[in-house]
């Protein structure tokens, strides 16, 4: 069987699953009172069930665990097979982690300590940074410091999206959109291994976007943001990062660049107004453009096609045939989209004078 057919049954078996269970997940939801309540910081404004994480993350580990059994780890090398289940024992941990916070309320330190943990025996089995590129040094080999770096880009990622799940979709569609990205990518550069697991991520965003676009009838709640934060993280650690190319060691901080640079600048304005980086508040990109006074859908659009931008920049860095053609449209549709923002705000302005 062609390798890429097992990709492509990894993103069905993935997709279909997350679409059957999320109805019972949120029955059983209800009727546990398992609900994330409106605040003066959330948007939503009725109670809506944040255990959907279990759907995406069911799914996307079954899909995974069906191709194994299909037969689809047999053409990987040894190494990237168990690169590939070092990813998924990982993912498991991770998810754990946030579905226990979901459940119990867990303190943000505890929280950190335990990721720090999942991730250095990630490293331990195979998951980890060895180069960094420098615009003047080109590679560099990082030796002990592969370490740190491999535990802050995991750990980070896998709380940076969990940090941008404030509006419906958002968090879904980013994950999904730089997971079918670094599908392509990985395929382009023959790192099979690594798009096993893009795919299956893939299709467990894009089922669950089926109940969590705007209005949400669900939410994936830290659980599943963990778990979809951590994975990419890994994929682009597995997939790309482990390659000895320039580029594709920056690609994965280029797919994932939009969480990276919002989760950055909120620590940042957090810190210089004198408060804790762990406390939340309303300095995230998402709640920027609400302020503009566009809707929670006009800012997931624009989010998303930012995270497609960035990823059609990937692909034209790839050298994908036609790579730079699609970041050229993206960039068009981004140009839209920044206009019908400056035009909602310019009338919102206009409004209130």
């Amino acid at each position: 069987m062609p390798v890429e057919l097992y990709h492509l049954i990894a993103f069905l078996t993935s997709v279909t699953f997350v679409l059957w269970t999320i109805p019972d997940v949120k029955t059983l939801g209800l009727k546990l009172g398992i609900v994330d309540r409106p605040n003066a910081r959330k948007i939503h404004q009725n109670p809506v069930v944040r255990v959907g994480g279990v759907s995406i993350f069911a799914g996307t580990i079954a899909a995974l665990v069906i191709v194994w059994l299909l037969g689809g780890f047999s053409a990987l090398a040894p190494d990237k097979v168990t690169e590939v289940w070092a990813v998924i024992i990982g993912s498991i941990l991770f998810f754990g982690i946030g579905f226990a916070d979901d459940l119990f309320n867990l303190t943000p330190i505890s929280r950190l300590l335990m990721q720090v943990a999942v991730a250095t025996g990630c490293w331990c089995m195979g998951v980890r940074i060895d180069f960094v590129s420098f615009p003047v040094y080109s590679l560099v080999q990082i030796y002990w410091l592969s370490l740190p770096v491999t535990v802050v880009w995991l750990v980070g990622m896998a709380n940076a999206i969990n940090w941008i799940d404030g509006v419906d979709g958002l968090a879904a569609g980013v994950s999904g959109i730089a997971a079918f990205v670094m599908l392509v990518v990985t395929l382009f550069m023959d790192q099979p291994a690594a798009g096993l697991i893009a795919a299956a991520m893939a299709g467990g965003a894009l089922g669950f976007l089926r109940y969590n676009f705007n209005p949400a009838q669900i939410f994936m709640g830290d659980g599943g943001a963990y778990f979809m934060g951590f994975t990419l993280a890994a994929v682009g650690v597995v997939g790309l990062v482990k390659t000895t190319a320039i580029t594709a060691v920056l690609l994965p901080y280029l797919i994932l660049a939009v969480p990276i640079l919002d989760m950055s600048a909120v620590i940042f304005s957090r810190i210089s107004k004198g408060k804790s980086p762990f406390i939340a508040d309303k300095s995230h990109l998402h709640h920027w453009l609400l302020k503009t006074g566009i809707s929670q859908r006009q800012t997931v659009l624009f989010i998303y096609t930012l995270t497609f931008w960035v990823g059609s920049l990937a692909l034209g860095f790839s050298n994908i045939p036609s790579g730079w053609g699609y970041a050229i449209g993206a960039t068009m549709l981004l140009a839209w989209q920044l206009w019908q923002v400056r035009q909602v705000w310019k009338e919102g302005r206009s409004n209130n004078r």
